[in-house]
């Protein structure tokens, strides 16, 4: 039975890998798009679009793998179905106990993974994302200017223009700001310039020897004129801070002694994925069950649905525990647990109808 072990993980493996890269390329596209979003409303360098597009792509993994494990599960026994190689392979005796054994060797490393993402690496993605955004959006005024050009503001809150800068990129010249206000509008001019950042994370750019104009936005001539020796002129704060006392920043350890029930809720939207992932694996055995003339993709969307009901649940759940909806100490296990030995039930139960067919 070794070469039929090799071959069933074969398949397996081959299904799993071909519906992986196609779930990747289209989820690729989505995270592309959110990062050039956010290129293009300032508030991360066009220099980290390819570490944050991986960063990305690491914190979906835990959603992406469970749903390229089930479909391409489903795919690869189809495929043996419809060549009627499964009924061979049963003919011999190989029930779904003895199907355990390929299965697992292809089912248990990928859930290996995605408990790996989901505890560990997602976490770990998602606080250096963040923590590169918030230092780029620290520097982000400095690190995109060019003398000679205007420079957008992020959020879309004014411009700034330079007519030149140092060598080491620190000293401005001739400087023009543009800011909108709620009410009013400020143009600001000055001879040199600096980037200064205090000890809250507020930028500032320090102007010296110049003017300030400040008129109505709409109608009106209430403008003033002003002359100063220096002016620090507050640039906007980017939307998304970096906290590193949120749950979702906080490592899987630090989650465990954490009482909050926010902490609670994230430590379980953690842990279920993998859990989800072993019994959409089970699941997909007997969905996957078709006759020869039977349509293919008809329980591949059952097995989608399936994906989109269990994991809709988990975010619902994550924000029910939140909310105090539902006990910390249940947690997501109502959703895991009962889920896991429903798909068991029907991976064994569809073995033993399948043979009382054939004993019949």
């Amino acid at each position: 039975m070794q070469k039929l072990d090799r071959y069933l993980t074969g398949e397996f493996a081959q299904a799993i890998f071909a519906t992986l890269v196609v779930l990747l390329i289209v989820c690729v596209g989505g995270a592309v798009t959110d990062v050039l979003k956010d290129i293009a409303s300032g508030k991360v360098p066009a220099g980290l679009i390819l570490v944050q597009l991986g960063l990305v792509l690491i914190k979906w993994l835990p959603l992406i793998l469970p749903l390229s494990l089930m479909l391409g599960l489903m795919l690869g026994m189809g495929r043996l179905y419809r060549d009627s190689e499964m009924p061979v392979i049963a003919s011999v005796g190989v029930g779904p106990r003895r199907l355990l054994k390929p299965l697992l060797l292809v089912v248990a490393p990928i859930v290996i993974v995605v408990g790996l993402c989901s505890l560990w690496l997602g976490p770990w993605a998602d606080r250096t994302s963040r923590a590169m955004i918030n230092e780029a959006n620290r520097n982000l005024v400095v690190a995109g200017l060019e003398p000679g050009a205007f420079t957008g503001l992020p959020n879309g809150n004014g411009v700034i223009y330079v007519g030149g800068m140092s060598s080491d990129g620190k000293g401005l010249e001739r400087v023009f700001v543009y800011r909108n206000k709620p009410d009013r509008r400020d143009v600001t001019t000055s001879k040199t310039g600096r980037l200064t950042v205090d000890a809250n994370g507020d930028r500032y750019l320090t102007l010296d020897d110049g003017f300030e104009v400040e008129g109505p936005a709409d109608q009106g001539l209430n403008y003033r004129l002003m002359r100063y020796k220096r002016n620090d002129v507050l640039l906007p704060a980017s939307e998304d801070r970096y906290d590193p006392k949120s749950p979702e920043m906080l490592s899987t350890v630090q989650l465990l002694s954490d009482p909050r029930r926010e902490a609670a809720a994230q430590l379980h939207y953690r842990l279920t994925p993998p859990l989800l992932a072993l019994a959409f694996a089970l699941l997909a055995i007997p969905l996957a069950r078709t006759t020869p003339r039977q349509a293919r993709y008809g329980s591949m969307l059952i097995g989608f649905l399936a994906y989109l009901i269990g994991f809709n649940f988990m975010m619902m759940g994550t924000g029910w525990i939140e909310d105090g909806k539902i006990p910390s100490l249940l947690g997501l296990w109502w959703l895991s647990l009962p889920l896991l030995a429903i798909s068991l039930w029907m991976y064994l139960r569809d073995g033993s109808l399948g043979r009382r067919r054939a004993a019949a």
